[in-house]
Formats: structure tokens, sequence, C-alpha cells
């Protein structure tokens, strides 16, 4: 009947070619936004597995070579035999005497007498490499004070050109030297007074270079370049 044709589904042939290419263009049109927005969508999720099972081989590849290299330089009476009891020192009087405990000995297998008991090295005396107050130790002290004797005569030009970084430079690039050398050669009261006055004006020196004050710091300079020529002169 007429009223079942119209509720009937609509058939597809009664489409035009404007209906089905306007369809047409719809569908592509809705692929197209889909294949953009997955584009953009973040890929963390997938990446982050891959990355985290090289981290992981990664790591355990490098624990393993540590491993085979710490085993690599064990020395071989680290093994200790098949039955054999643990060798051990203490102090050298209990225990196995030819064992090394804490990297010593304790003087049993020392000819000599050592340092102290818990010292590798034997006592100090005529044969020792540093013996204090040797010639070779005086003269390179002096050499030291003869430089810097050098270097505080620069002093006074940096001050006048309130380049106050480079009297601050010169105080530290070879004069901390200078104070042991100084102390070392001091053996009078008469040379102890005059280093103590000396260290107190190249502090004063560096003090005023520091606060920029152009004229305690040249009459700093001063004092110390007198006060070290009267060291000398003393020795």
């Amino acid at each position: 009947s007429h009223h079942q044709s119209i509720h009937a589904p609509f058939p597809l042939f009664y489409l035009t070619s404007h209906t089905i290419h306007e369809f047409t263009m719809k569908l592509a049109l809705v692929a197209t936004l889909a294949a953009s927005v997955s584009a953009f969508a973040p890929q963390a999720n997938n990446a982050r597995p891959s990355v985290a099972v090289q981290a992981e081989n990664s790591r355990r590849d490098a624990l393993s070579s540590i491993a085979a290299a710490g085993v690599a330089i064990l020395p071989a009476a680290a093994n200790a035999a098949a039955g054999e009891s643990p060798r051990f020192s203490v102090f050298g009087l209990i225990g196995d005497g030819e064992s090394y405990s804490e990297g010593a000995a304790y003087g049993t297998d020392q000819a000599a007498k050592l340092y102290s008991p818990y010292s590798v090295y034997g006592n100090r005396g005529g044969d020792a490499l540093f013996v204090e107050g040797q010639s070779e130790e005086i003269t390179r002290k002096k050499a030291y004070i003869a430089e810097s004797q050098k270097r505080l005569s620069l002093l006074s030009g940096y001050v006048e050109k309130k380049q106050w970084f480079n009297v601050k430079d010169e105080l530290t690039r070879y004069m901390y030297e200078t104070r042991g050398a100084v102390r070392g050669l001091a053996t009078t009261p008469e040379q102890k007074k005059i280093a103590k006055s000396f260290f107190q004006a190249i502090e004063d020196t560096s003090l005023q270079a520091t606060l920029k004050n152009q004229d305690k710091c040249a009459a700093a300079v001063s004092s110390s370049i007198k006060l070290l020529d009267e060291f000398v002169a003393a020795y």
C-alpha cells in the first residue's frame, strides 16, 4: 500500500549521485581527522617499557663487568687453601706473626724499629728521607722568600692602578709558600717577632685590597716589604 511504501526502508537505488558523493566526502573527512588525532597522540606508554628494559639490561651489564673486574684483581693469596685456618695478627703479638693485618705486620717483618706500633715505616733517624733543618730544606725556603720579595715589589703598582684583584692574586698565586718558609726559618726570638709582624702586614694588605682602600693598602704593602727585608737580614 501507499502507507507501507512510505515506512519501508529507503532503497539505495533511490539515492542520487550527489547524495552518494556527499556521503563519501564525509566519510573521508572523518577518516582524515581520526588519522590526525592518532598521529598527535602521546607514544610514551609504548616507548616506556622499551626504555626501562634497555636501562635494566645496561645496569645488569655494568654490574657484571664490575664483578668480573673485582674477581680478576683479587690476589691469589686471598684464596685460602682447603682445611687451612684463617690467618690473622693482633699487633703482631697474638696470632700468626707472618700475616698482614690492616696493611701492616706491626714490626714482625722489619729489622729496624718502627716509627709507631701502627706504622709500616721505619723510625726516624739519620737515614730518613726527610730530616728537618737539612741544608736542602733551608735553601728551598730561602728561595721561596727571595721570590716573595719580588712579588711584593709588584703590589705598589697594582694598588696605584687600583687593580685589587692583582693584589689579592699575587698574595695567593705563589706566596702561599711564604708563610711556611718564614715560619720554618724563624728560629730566634727576634726572627719570630719580625715574622709575626710580617704575617699581620700581608693580612692587612689583603683586607684593604678587599675593601678597596687605596691609602691603607699602600701603607700595608710598604710595611710588608720592609718587614720581609728585615727578616732576611736577620738570618
